[in-house]
């Protein structure tokens, strides 16, 4: 699994090591954000600063977190895109929806 998790309270920091947020590994990503969410973590941030790309198999993971988290209370925060990432979410008006932040440091202190 190309995904690391950081558990702190209720919250969790995920991390990936794909370069490519696609459908060949989007789905792996639901399970594990929807595993992080049963487990009582209702606030979460993730880390995409290896991620050069995503298409909407991926747009659609992190669209589902982010609704599982607003309906729990908690907070998504996306942080650390690369240019082509934050491009693909401003295509998709993504950014109006998504709190974006450069660092991992100003996504938690965002967290609820």
């Amino acid at each position: 699994m190309a995904f690391k998790v950081k558990l702190e309270g209720k919250s969790a920091t995920l991390t990936t090591d794909y370069g490519k947020l696609d459908a060949n590994n989007a789905q792996e990503l639901k399970e594990v954000l929807h595993e992080l969410h049963k487990t009582g973590n209702q606030s979460l941030v993730i880390n995409l600063a290896v991620t050069k790309y995503c298409d909407s198999s991926g747009l659609s993971a992190l669209l589902m977190t982010h609704r599982i988290s607003k309906e729990v209370g908690g907070t998504f925060v996306l942080c650390c895109l690369m240019p082509n990432v934050l491009k693909m979410i401003q295509i998709a008006q993504l950014d109006r929806v998504f709190k974006i932040v450069d660092t991992e440091a100003e996504a938690l202190t965002m967290l609820a």
